[in-house]
């Protein structure tokens, strides 16, 4: 009689499902993997997890979208955390930029490795190696050299305009792709009920300032509101910034004790399974009216009786 084989358990795996670009892991020395960091963020002055490229030469944000009650089937094993996180390219002088400010108080100029120093943060010090960090500093402070040495001042005048000019951009984008914004966003799905010649000017100003507003204090976020010409709201309409309607995507992700696990080569390089034939006939096939498969399981309603 053959032996019965045994079915390997599904253990519990602390683990995450990580979306980013090939860019994340585009690595040429063993010592220069990606790494998960614990940083302040510059909108709520807590923990927040970001992630460092290789050389630490790009900056990422890592938001999270969740749902209550998810996980994540991985192989043989099921992973608790069913957080679905996106890594995303995010400038780096939006993190340095309330160190400027706390320490433009004294007005002096300073040495940038001598204000960008935090106890509680101290892997703040690696934005300064970011491509966009030393040669962007100049948008947000006053530069002076003296010799070989460089020496900065926060300014207020250019950090405004330098986050004008973010707005508007995110306006240029925004008309681009066609989302709505103002009045024509009924619910975080962007679903259309106006058409684009129906939005003013301060409809896209006003959605792109509350983007910006994610990434920036409120006070910053008050002074920029000004410095666009837009009105304050007195009440609660469809047309407040994206901040204070925030989806599920745009959490940002809090940092665990546990995040330095994920800082391993067999994260950075990691290569993509291979799709077998009949995957890539699935993938091929129009999926569109199609049901999802929780439909299939959904409780049928009861017909009431006349």
């Amino acid at each position: 009689m053959a032996a019965k084989k045994k079915r390997t358990p599904n253990v519990q795996n602390d683990s995450w499902v990580v979306v980013a670009a090939d860019s994340v892991i585009d690595t040429h020395r063993p010592e220069s993997d990606p790494a998960f960091v614990r940083l302040r963020n510059p909108s709520t002055d807590s923990a927040s997890l970001y992630m460092l490229g290789s050389d630490d030469l790009q900056l990422y944000e890592v938001k999270a979208f969740e749902e209550d009650f998810h996980s994540w089937f991985v192989g043989q094993t099921v992973q608790r955390d069913g957080r679905l996180l996106f890594v995303t390219p995010m400038d780096p002088l939006f993190l340095i930029l309330p160190y400027l400010i706390k320490v433009g108080k004294e007005g002096k100029f300073q040495p940038v490795d001598q204000v960008v120093m935090d106890e509680e943060f101290p892997a703040c010090s690696r934005l300064l190696s970011c491509t966009r960090s030393q040669a962007s500093l100049h948008h947000i402070a006053e530069e002076k050299e003296v010799g070989s040495l460089k020496f900065h001042r926060y300014s207020q005048e250019k950090t405004m305009n330098w986050l004008k000019k973010k707005v508007e951009r995110t306006v240029v984008a925004l008309k681009k792709r066609n989302i709505s914004v103002g009045e024509g966003v009924k619910s975080t799905t962007y679903v259309r009920v106006k058409s684009e010649s129906d939005y003013h000017e301060e409809d896209y100003l006003r959605y792109a300032h509350g983007l910006i507003s994610e990434y920036i204090s409120e006070d910053l976020s008050k002074a920029l509101l000004i410095h666009l010409g837009l009105p304050e709201l007195t009440s609660p309409k469809e047309t407040e910034p994206p901040s204070k309607k925030r989806k599920l995507s745009d959490k940002p992700v809090e940092a665990g004790e546990d995040y330095t696990k994920f800082n391993s080569a067999d994260f950075a390089r990691k290569p993509p399974k291979k799709m077998t034939a009949a995957q890539k006939s699935l993938a091929k096939v129009d999926k569109s009216g199609m049901k999802p498969m929780s439909s299939f399981f959904s409780p049928k309603v009861k017909a009431e009786k006349k």
